[in-house]
């Protein structure tokens, strides 16, 4: 991030479903700090504001269904917004293992 640049801080949360979608086979791979993809999903049948997360075009899982509505909102509008790992923890609960913050760019 060069010096005029100014991001704010919109989520920071843990990656919901990542057990359904192989993190443990990437696990070894990722780092703290990589670069994630936020795709919006409406027709998700689960949750219409569901924003699906992916590494390097892998999908790992989602912002959790209570944390998704402004991120969600942002994607609608065409906001374009920068995800990163955030932590990463190895730990039995799976929502404790990935947390991911979400950036917009002023």
């Amino acid at each position: 991030m060069g010096a005029a640049e100014v991001r704010i801080l919109v989520q920071s949360s843990p990656l919901a479903g990542s057990q359904y979608y192989g993190s443990d086979t990437l696990w070894p791979a990722m780092a703290v700090g990589d670069p994630l993809t936020l795709h919006r999903e409406p027709d998700n049948p689960h949750d219409p504001r569901a924003v699906r997360v992916e590494w390097r075009k892998a999908k790992l899982g989602y912002l959790p269904r209570a944390e998704n509505a402004a991120v969600a909102a942002a994607l609608d509008r065409g906001e374009v917004l920068e995800a990163r790992i955030s932590r990463l923890t190895r730990h039995r609960n799976p929502w404790r293992r990935v947390e991911v913050q979400v950036w917009v760019r002023l």
